[in-house]
């Protein structure tokens, strides 16, 4: 799928946005981006959203990439690795739609990227303390013990969805719908060689719309990674 308003002059650095169902979050991303850090690039990928997130990026202007039908997280981002390997960025950056990721991050996750590093993930355990519920903060622990079992790299939040990919890793993405965007990708990748490193993050609460993570949903998530990455190839 061809993006929409595509910027003549771009970035090195070009935020990925998955976005279903975000219409009361939408907005107030993108518009922060616009205003507040034009320095990096973006590309909303609506997925076959049902609440007009979709409209409500047409009508803006924003860049996007539309989905036609809900094709799932690991496919929505798979259509941004490929508008942002096709477009050339040095950097993609995986950025929730739902207002939680904060761009004031970004740029030390650059300045770490440009040290060598094929991911950059933010932590949200490192210099800060604990901003989990002790749900969440279970599952991450169990999650990074498995990852160290298994890799023996140390990533201290492994479940933290904000994350830089360099060239390399953008064109793995762009060319394999097998990698999702989650823990045990992470896992599989440092198996393979690819160098990680964290930076120090906050995440905000979503202010509108749910999470698809309720506690049912939660635990079933963390038994998948678990097993994905202990027992996965």
């Amino acid at each position: 799928m061809e993006a929409a308003n595509q910027k003549k002059e771009k970035s090195e650095v070009l935020l990925v946005i998955p976005a279903y169902n975000e219409a009361g979050n939408i907005e107030r991303v993108v518009d922060e981006l616009i205003a507040d850090y034009p320095q990096f690039d973006y590309v909303v990928v609506t997925d076959g959203p049902t609440d007009g997130t979709d409209r409500i990026c047409a009508y803006r202007g924003y860049n996007t990439v539309n989905l036609p039908q809900n094709m799932g997280l690991t496919l929505c981002f798979h259509n941004g690795m490929q508008y942002a390997a096709r477009m050339e960025y040095k950097y993609a950056v995986q950025f929730d739609g739902d207002g939680q990721h904060r761009p004031e991050y970004i740029a030390a996750m650059k300045r770490k990227a440009d040290e060598g590093y094929d991911i950059v993930m933010g932590s949200r355990f490192i210099g800060l303390e604990n901003q989990m519920s002790p749900l969440r903060g279970l599952g991450s622990t169990l999650i990074r013990l498995a990852i160290r079992f298994k890799t023996g790299a140390k990533v201290t939040d492994p479940t933290c969805g904000l994350r830089m990919y360099n060239r390399k890793m953008i064109r793995l993405f762009a060319e394999r719908t097998d990698l999702a965007p989650e823990p045990d990708t992470i896992a599989r990748l440092i198996r393979s060689g690819a160098k990680v490193a964290e930076v120090p993050v906050r995440v905000a609460e979503r202010e509108m719309g749910e999470s698809y993570l309720n506690m049912k949903s939660a635990v079933r998530y963390m038994r998948r990674m678990l097993k994905s990455i202990l027992f996965g190839k």
